[in-house]
């Protein structure tokens, strides 16, 4: 197996945990938040894809899903345009809103389908170039897709975590 086709697999391990937390669940649920400081499966579908999307986008020279598809003016959100949820306060999290579970999987499933898209074409030597160089030592492209599969993997299990809260209460 190639280490193209095991992040490959990875991406799509996100992807089936995304869907199987956000399909039936009511907007009302997705826009939860279990405590005022708490983030919302929303906010934490909504970050993770924003993550992949600016860190894949950036890495393989690719205008941001987020911005070229459309995104930005679905989900309406009031904050910055290229705001990835990096650093946001409790009150920034919570203004992460979603109308629908089809809009946050529409975004995330565009986002997932240019990453696949971009990892596929890539041979093994390519994981080895310079995609940061402003870290010691400087980021190679297989350290930066990695480091996108742990931050969304933990996100996603934090939005199945607060699904099965809210589904208890």
């Amino acid at each position: 197996m190639k280490a193209t086709d095991v992040i490959a697999d990875g991406f799509g391990r996100i992807r089936e945990i995304v869907h199987e937390v956000v399909e039936g669940l009511p907007t009302e649920q997705l826009n939860a938040r279990v405590d005022p400081a708490a983030n919302s499966i929303t906010w934490l579908v909504w970050h993770l894809t924003r993550i992949q999307d600016d860190h894949v986008a950036q890495a393989a020279g690719l205008e941001q899903v987020w911005q070229g598809g459309g995104w930005v003016a679905r989900f309406a959100l009031s904050l910055p345009t290229g705001s990835t949820g990096y650093g946001h306060t409790a009150r920034q999290a919570g203004s992460v809103q979603a109308d629908s579970g089809e809009l946050l999987l529409g975004y995330f499933d565009a986002v997932h389908e240019q990453s696949l898209r971009f990892v596929r074409g890539l041979a093994a030597a390519d994981l080895d170039r310079v995609v940061d160089e402003r870290w010691d030592p400087p980021v190679t492209l297989g350290v930066r897709l990695v480091s996108v599969l742990a931050d969304d993997l933990q996100h996603a299990g934090q939005a199945a975590f607060v699904r099965g809260l809210l589904e208890r209460r």
